[in-house]
């Protein structure tokens, strides 16, 4: 299917859940069973389209990863490359971090919330696991590279594609035939990608209509001016990426903003960042930048630049603190921000991640963890700006490192 009407299709999958799951809820009225049927039931189109592209990521970065990094030549290209990203990385979780800790602050969405509190008792049911050092450094080194695949744990992928790839570069004309087999390999997933996304607006159809039928309209009233701030605040990120990305890479970032559009609008209606990552990885190389670039940035930027998510640990946590009317010193603000660029770090891989930090964040500065519930309704439709945002934040960082490569291409 083409892209501008996989785009339309998109859309009009968007269009008809909401529509699917509000006369559902209207027709339902308070037969809780009935909504949870029909919730359940249009969930499965979403769930055949996730599975279907967990089925393709790992085989795809493997494939693209490890010619990559065979073409590169050596390990000190690798580590240069490497640094470079990590930089960036380091850079843009420090400013997300900021950001949503500022806009709390200025807009306070959690004073004077009309709406009643937890209980200070009550089960949020998130497990709050801080991720220690320990924890993500034994998460990150795969036993097995097939265990690996089967869980889609992207770091663990991402080490040994390097490893396996840097080794192929070792061997040099030795390693020829295999690296052109894997080549093939990799130029067939991006062709099963391509049927892969031909679910994509019965995949959005499906979220859409669930999570309108579970929720209702009126949740989008109730948390209507904390959703607002939230998605300003997201913006505003939005726009400083761009910006830097503009002052690096030149005016023609503005061009790849618009040819993400496919991707950012499936991981925006999905909820999901790992959705748009076959699209976002095809955009990119249309956009000029190298394949050893796109298949070695991109995919470290699903563990390391969440730029989203981590907005929204800071900007979740102190609106949890206003509810409860906790108010927390600069110095407890910023030694959160600083716990929160550790701790976050291992949220790829972890369901529910964000709210699983946030909790662990909330335990370590006695703020109820029951404040969570007032997030756990609008989560999803939160979920969406996060899941975008993160799209956003890794093109922008392939790009840019691209360009620091002299690996962008001008068309």
């Amino acid at each position: 299917m083409k892209s501008k009407k996989l785009t339309a299709f998109i859309l009009a999958g968007m269009l008809l859940g909401i529509l699917a799951g509000y006369f559902f809820r209207q027709y339902a009225g308070n037969d809780a069973a009935a909504i949870k049927s029909f919730a359940d039931g249009m969930s499965i189109l979403t769930d055949i389209f996730l599975r279907l592209i967990k089925m393709i990521i790992a085989p795809l970065v493997i494939s693209t990863l490890v010619v990559g990094i065979a073409k590169m030549g050596d390990a000190k290209s690798v580590g240069r490359i490497g640094g470079k990203t990590m930089a960036w990385f380091i850079s843009a979780s420090l400013v997300s971090l900021t950001l949503g800790l500022i806009m709390v602050n200025i807009l306070k969405p959690g004073v004077a919330l009309n709406l009643p509190l937890p209980d200070l008792h009550a089960d949020s049911g998130i497990k709050a696991g801080a991720i220690s050092l320990k924890d993500f450094v034994t998460h990150a080194i795969p036993k097995s590279v097939f265990e690996a695949m089967a869980n889609n744990e992207i770091l663990q992928i991402v080490i040994f594609s390097v490893f396996f790839g840097s080794a192929m570069a070792a061997l040099g004309e030795r390693s020829k035939a295999l690296i052109d087999v894997i080549d093939v390999i990799a130029h067939v997933m991006l062709k099963v990608t391509s049927y892969v996304m031909n679910f994509a607006p019965l995949a959005v159809f499906g979220a859409i209509a669930a999570t309108v039928a579970k929720e209702g309209l009126s949740i989008l009233g109730t948390y209507g001016k904390f959703m607002a701030q939230f998605y300003l605040s997201i913006g505003i990120l939005w726009a400083l990426l761009i910006a830097v990305g503009v002052l690096i890479v030149g005016p023609r970032l503005l061009h790849l903003m618009g040819m993400i559009k496919e991707p950012l609008l499936l991981s925006f209606t999905t909820a999901s960042s790992e959705a748009a990552y076959p699209k976002t990885l095809e955009q990119l190389e249309r956009f000029g930048v190298s394949n050893k670039i796109a298949s070695f940035v991109l995919p470290m930027g699903y563990s390391f630049n969440l730029d989203g998510s981590m907005m929204y640990c800071t900007f979740a946590v102190i609106f949890i603190a206003q509810a409860y009317g906790i108010d927390l010193t600069l110095a407890q603000e910023i030694s959160m921000l600083l716990i929160l660029m550790l701790t976050s770090k291992g949220m790829a891989g972890v369901p529910r991640a964000s709210l699983v930090v946030i909790a662990a964040t909330l335990a370590q500065f006695n703020i109820p963890e029951a404040g969570l519930l007032l997030l756990l309704g609008i989560d999803h439709f939160l979920d969406m700006g996060r899941s975008a945002t993160n799209v956003v934040g890794n093109s922008i960082a392939t790009a840019v490192v691209a360009k620091w490569e002299g690996e962008l291409k001008r068309h």
